[in-house]
């Protein structure tokens, strides 16, 4: 198994001679074109080539260190909007009385107590989303969590539309402590 592969094609029968003295002499002058510095021969990569995929990679791994370096940020990004919501939200309360809200299309509702709906249609209370649930921050948390991550907040209806200016409705509006 020593054999070098062209011994091996010899012995099989599948090469002559004259071939493998071709191939050797073929090879023994590319060696010596190579220790001299002479040009490569058409069939190698020439060297420009090199170059451009190198400077693709490069570009390719920055593109990929980039990508790398958002996901962090985000990921911390969220961490600090986890810790803010942990240290600012209130306390949960247990009441007959809920405020409905709508979170993605779907109502949602908090328990509340009258004292909690006022300010939560006055504004100094908000509603935010945190691991699948919805908190309540004072707005002041509020606003250091909007400036990392907008979509945890629940943005109230009434903020997000404009009433247009032909709407029929727009003399009847909903009161924010209507209980559904």
């Amino acid at each position: 198994m020593s054999d070098s592969l062209r011994d091996q094609l010899l012995k099989a029968g599948l090469v002559s001679k004259n071939k493998v003295k071709s191939a050797n002499q073929a090879d023994e002058q590319r060696r010596r074109q190579l220790n001299h510095g002479a040009k490569l021969p058409a069939t190698e990569v020439p060297a420009g080539a090199a170059q451009h995929a190198k400077a693709q990679k490069a570009a390719h791994d920055l593109e990929l260190n980039r990508r790398q370096q958002e996901k962090a940020r985000r990921k911390a990004l969220r961490a600090q909007v986890e810790q803010l919501i942990e240290q600012a939200r209130l306390p949960r309360l247990e009441s007959e009385t809920y405020y409905s809200f709508i979170d993605g299309g779907k109502v949602c509702r908090l328990s509340v107590d009258a004292q909690r709906r006022e300010e939560i249609c006055a504004g100094r209370l908000v509603i935010v989303r945190y691991r699948g649930f919805h908190e309540v921050v004072p707005a002041e948390a509020a606003q250091r969590i909007r400036e990392r991550d907008e979509s945890a907040l629940v943005v109230r209806e009434q903020e997000k539309k404009a009433v247009a200016e032909d709407d029929p409705y727009k003399d009847f509006v909903v009161p924010d402590d209507l209980t559904w």
